[in-house]
């Protein structure tokens, strides 16, 4: 059986998932039968599962097929104050663990805030919280990759930099990769080339590793924004991102892993950016 580069998937249940059985064991059932073998756990408010629905999730994830990753709840902060940074902690360990359970590989999550300080002073806290975070998974047997993700407003902690700096700097954690986001967050149009594209992977490639880039976990949908970056993210079709730019570049560079649709038409542009992915490479998905 052929198969593509990249596997293509939803971030949360496919809008088609029927009512029964539902949940998240619906929705795996409902991506393979659209030929989507990716699921991104939408954890986004909090972790509210028990283990036996992470057991259903993972038999049926091995059943058909379909590969598990999890969304970190939003409220997660790597630069929280003292007082915070316990709750920030919970919430990503969490995720951590469920996830695991689950049969998730990558936990996904948004980095936090600057609150107006300079990337530079921020990072070494970060750093030093999440080496802390990945130590007690190790320690307790937990093998997920933590990917802090580019975020699509330049006030976040989160820009191609940040989360290239963390992944170098400590061991079991990876970017994950938002287009959308990296196009919105200068705010003014720019990053949606293919020269942009591909300074950008070359440097992915040349600071994480080859390898890193076979196993890329991707977030695409469409965005709007103004000058301070996102706003909100679009269908594929009503946004200005050059998706063909992207895939190209993509190809180019021998990318591969995930692609998670993150736009409000859910399963129907992950299924138009599997078509586009194959039109535009010659693969195949037998």
């Amino acid at each position: 059986m052929a198969e593509l580069s990249f596997v293509f998937g939803t971030v949360g249940s496919p809008i088609s998932t029927p009512k029964k059985p539902g949940g998240s064991v619906g929705s795996v059932l409902r991506l393979s039968e659209l030929g989507l073998f990716a699921l991104e756990l939408g954890w986004v408010r909090a972790v509210r599962v028990t283990e036996e629905t992470c057991q259903a999730i993972r038999e049926t994830a091995a059943q058909q097929n379909v590969r598990i990753s999890v969304h970190a709840p939003y409220y997660i902060n790597l630069n929280a104050d003292q007082e915070e940074w316990p709750n920030s902690r919970k919430r990503l360990m969490d995720a951590a663990l469920y996830g695991d359970m689950a049969g998730a590989t990558d936990i996904i999550f948004h980095p936090g805030s600057y609150f107006e300080r300079p990337p530079a002073e921020v990072l070494p806290l970060a750093l030093e919280r999440l080496q802390g975070c990945v130590a007690e998974l190790r320690q307790a047997g937990n093998p997920v990759t933590l990917r802090p993700e580019t975020m699509g407003k330049s006030a976040m902690l989160g820009s191609f930099e940040d989360t290239l700096a963390i992944s170098q700097a400590v061991p079991g954690v990876q970017p994950c990769i938002d287009f959308a986001h990296l196009h919105a967050r200068p705010g003014n149009g720019t990053m949606n080339s293919p020269d942009e594209w591909a300074r950008l992977l070359e440097t992915y490639g040349r600071e994480l590793g080859q390898d890193a880039l076979k196993r890329m976990h991707i977030h695409l949908s469409g965005i709007e924004y103004g000058p301070k970056g996102e706003k909100e993210h679009l269908a594929l079709q009503k946004s200005d991102l050059d998706l063909a730019a992207i895939f190209r570049t993509l190809k180019a560079f021998g990318a591969g892993g995930r692609i998670l649709c993150e736009s409000p038409a859910m399963e129907d542009d992950a299924l138009f950016m599997r078509q586009r992915w194959m039109d535009i490479t010659g693969e195949s998905q037998a």
